[in-house]
């Protein structure tokens, strides 16, 4: 999955650029079968200079970091958990969670335009 959105990404934006979308991909489709158990569909669409990168799972109940302020991190105890949408919310250009009837997405958008 990284790499075809490697390969996406390829013309688009500074390397440094593709690898943060490839990093924030990841964390959101780790949340999904983490958090779910019930796989995810990955949808990454680059149109009008801005990427964006969809997942989609099957289960209603939204992430709990969301009721963190925006301004305070994971706890300590939350070892290697707990950072997902934290990354997400610091390096995207925007970000939600919009509910579906069979499940949520959890989307992310990056500003961007063809690498020199």
């Amino acid at each position: 999955m990284r790499h075809a959105l490697r390969e996406m990404l390829r013309h688009w934006r500074e390397r440094d650029s593709a690898e943060v979308a490839e990093l924030l991909m990841s964390e959101l489709v780790t949340n999904a079968l983490v958090h779910t158990e019930r796989g995810a569909v990955v949808t990454a669409t680059v149109a009008d200079s801005r990427l964006r990168v969809e997942v989609r799972d099957f289960v209603t109940t939204l992430p709990l970091p969301l009721a963190r302020p925006e301004t305070q991190p994971p706890a300590a105890d939350d070892a290697t958990h707990g950072r997902g949408l934290a990354l997400v919310r610091t390096l995207a250009d925007d970000w939600g969670i919009r509910s579906r009837p069979l499940g949520k997405v959890v989307w992310f958008e990056m500003n961007g335009e063809a690498a020199a």
